[in-house]
């Protein structure tokens, strides 16, 4: 198994692991200063740079381990009251996508999502996302079983709930972390091998940590309506990159 893994390792440049435990560290640093953004970045380098049929199952490892680490020092702000329900929901999403078996268009997925996200930025959230953990953690889950980083459309959900900033961060990392753990307990059952990539995911996430820790710093001083102002400039990039690549594979 060692000898597996360290051959793993061995198979990535030694700039290209440096420039994915850079990205860990920048995507980290992004979710907690700034509420969103870390994972789709992290997702988007790792696609250039990874066999297709392993990248979302190990972003999900490396995802879970970041949002543990970002739950666990921002513990005292989570908003405990939509977790069980949303894990329900995440539960029956993962469920359905692990029994799928013809994939779903990505572009067209990309094109919803990006311009649900818009709308929810440019409008009010609208009154049922903040009403409904579990429809939103049954979509989402399903969604990230094909798609890989969904944290923006469980955003716009803790959006809704109108939470301070630390409150906000916590809580999202709470029900990304349910939501990852979730889907890599369903790839295990499909057969997917984490063993020759658990070195580089420990390395991923430990340089994720210290992203985590450095946003940390920026979460606790920004003031709350720069973070709201913020978070809606990346949620809008975002969406409009999700936009731009879905027509882009269209066409």
């Amino acid at each position: 198994m060692t000898q597996t893994i360290l051959q793993s390792l061995a198979g990535l440049e030694p700039l290209v692991l440096l420039g994915l435990l850079a990205a860990s560290f920048v995507g980290s640093f992004i979710t907690v200063a700034m509420g969103i953004g870390g994972g789709v970045l992290l997702l988007s380098i790792m696609a250039s740079l990874l066999p297709p049929i392993a990248l979302i199952p190990v972003h999900g490892v490396i995802q879970l381990g970041s949002n543990i680490n970002r739950a666990a020092i921002l513990t005292k702000y989570i908003h405990w009251q939509p977790v069980v329900i949303f894990a329900a929901g995440s539960a029956l999403g993962v469920a359905l996508g692990g029994v799928v078996v013809i994939d779903l268009p990505a572009p067209m997925i990309q094109i919803g999502i990006g311009c649900f996200v818009i709308w929810s930025v440019l409008a009010n959230p609208p009154a049922w996302l903040s009403r409904n953990p579990f429809l939103i953690g049954s979509i989402a889950s399903f969604l990230t079983m094909f798609f890989g980083a969904t944290g923006v459309f469980v955003a716009n959900f803790i959006k809704s709930l109108d939470l301070p900033r630390q409150s906000y961060v916590a809580t999202h990392a709470v029900l990304m972390t349910l939501q990852h753990f979730l889907k890599i307990v369903v790839f295990g059952l499909l057969g997917f091998a984490f063993g020759p990539w658990l070195l580089f995911i420990a390395l991923m996430i430990l340089s994720g940590f210290f992203g985590t820790l450095v946003g940390r710093l920026v979460l606790i001083r920004i003031a709350e309506n720069t973070f709201r102002r913020l978070l809606n400039a990346v949620l809008l990039l975002i969406s409009l990159r999700l936009i731009w690549i879905g027509v882009g594979a269209l066409i």
